[in-house]
């Protein structure tokens, strides 16, 4: 790799700032099957990420939904399908991992946990790995399109 290269190379706290959408999700994870998900770090360190199941059972199709009319059994179904959490997150450049510290979660990890997981980067995907061992992948995009008003 030459000087200039080196040069411009970002460091991983650089690549990871934006959003990244999910492009594959660890099979044995019970909410994993048919999911879509979204994972934002921004620059000042702050973090969210979001998987929901596709097969969660649907409520309602337009509207707000009436929580006091949702079953028990609807509430836990819709539970199983859901990841969520947020907190803040560091890098370590040398071992090449990333630590979230959750704040809060709806599933898993609990407030003020932290989770270290290997991460590596091929264009503009991002791969991650959690010490269980379960990889998810992990698609950049686009920043929005700024409109002159």
């Amino acid at each position: 790799m030459s000087q200039t290269n080196v040069a411009q190379q970002k460091s991983l706290k650089e690549q990871l700032v934006g959003t990244w959408i999910m492009t594959s999700c660890d099979p044995k994870q019970p909410y994993c099957p048919n999911a879509d998900g979204s994972l934002s770090y921004g620059p000042n360190g702050r973090y969210t990420w979001v998987i929901l199941s596709r097969d969660r059972p649907k409520v309602s199709e337009t509207g707000p939904v009436d929580r006091a009319v949702v079953s028990a059994e609807q509430y836990k179904a819709m539970g199983q399908g859901t990841v969520a959490q947020f907190g803040t997150w560091s890098v370590n450049e040398a071992d090449k991992t990333l630590t979230q510290h959750a704040e809060s979660s709806f599933f898993g990890a609990g407030s003020g946990s932290d989770v270290k997981l290997n991460i590596s980067f091929t264009g503009d995907e991002l791969k991650t790995v959690f010490p269980s061992g379960s990889s998810f992948t992990w698609k950049k995009t686009p920043p929005p399109q700024q409109t002159l008003q």
